[in-house]
């Protein structure tokens, strides 16, 4: 059973709805694991830190847990999170038009986990900001952490689900740099892409992303892929016609008789990101599309985590 068999598909067309279903489950979740220590008194609290005014201690909270918390406003953020998103035609992969019984391409798993992800950081009371991006940066909105500002960026997110165009090519690193030059203060950087710049010739793209660690902001990084038909290469073995969505290219082939060579260069190419990702100190998640979002969640938190 498919993640996604447990939402109504007309569900998943209501960002707002969804990203509250997947946070709060999340939050169940995490009173239940390991990952206990978290603090999910999101929307009013946080630990008191030695030598700060005892003027917003909850002394009620005090008597009941023996623990120090001050209360938080509306006007506080902790940090500034930019998320940025790929909306090249690569990611609207696969076609839900063509294929009915699919649920999920690239793109709307990509949304749903930016919209939930913006839901998370809602409830601490933390700054987001979306930029969305192809072959060019289309929207870069600052980082603020008001409820308009949430749906806006919400209008943002279900316009890119709905706008499968092809022959939306992809720059990345162009988009990186620029984003990196746009962002003025010290952010949590978070990107959703599936990486497919000119893999052949990767060094321009991790240049950009190393602008981002220069530029001193922290980066978490999705490579978003269907890891069974893009990663895997599984295919049926019969004559099919691959269409780059990018560039309208096609090569009509048969499965296995590129699948070595494909998967190989793939691989390679997933190497060199993860080295340079560990080089740059920036946190790399493999992201699958057939999975739910507890990855995405998770790695936000553990990240938030090590920058307080």
């Amino acid at each position: 059973m498919s993640y996604f068999d447990n939402y109504n598909l007309k569900d998943l067309e209501n960002l707002d709805l969804i990203a509250r279903q997947v946070v709060e489950g999340f939050i169940i979740g995490l009173h239940k694991s390991p990952f206990h220590g978290f603090s999910v008194e999101f929307a009013e609290h946080r630990l008191y830190n030695q030598g700060e005014s005892t003027r917003n201690i909850d002394w009620k909270v005090y008597a009941r847990t023996d623990k120090m918390f001050t209360k938080r406003f509306e006007e506080e953020t902790n940090l500034r999170c930019q998320i940025v998103l790929d909306i090249s035609s690569s990611m609207y992969f696969p076609d839900l038009e063509g294929n009915q019984s699919l649920k999920v391409n690239k793109i709307k798993w990509a949304s749903l986990a930016s919209a939930s992800l913006m839901m998370l950081l809602r409830k601490q009371r933390d700054a987001f900001g979306l930029s969305l991006f192809d072959n060019d940066v289309r929207q870069h909105t600052p980082a603020r952490s008001s409820t308009s500002h949430y749906k806006l960026l919400l209008t943002y997110l279900d316009k890119a689900i709905n706008d499968a165009k092809p022959d939306k090519g992809t720059s990345a690193a162009k988009a990186l740099h620029q984003i990196a030059d746009s962002i003025h203060k010290r952010s949590l950087v978070v990107i959703f892409s599936d990486m497919f710049d000119r893999i052949e010739n990767p060094d321009h793209l991790f240049a950009a992303l190393q602008h981002l660690k220069h530029a001193k902001h922290e980066v978490l990084l999705f490579h978003v892929v269907d890891k069974k038909m893009e990663m895997d290469f599984e295919f049926e073995n019969r004559p099919y016609l691959f269409i780059d969505v990018e560039s309208g290219e096609r090569v009509k082939v048969q499965p296995h008789e590129v699948k070595k060579l494909y998967t190989e260069k793939l691989a390679e190419f997933k190497e060199q990101l993860k080295l340079k990702c560990l080089q740059y100190k920036i946190d790399l998640v493999e992201a699958d599309i057939a999975e739910g979002f507890k990855s995405v969640l998770q790695s936000y938190l553990i990240k938030r985590s090590r920058m307080n």
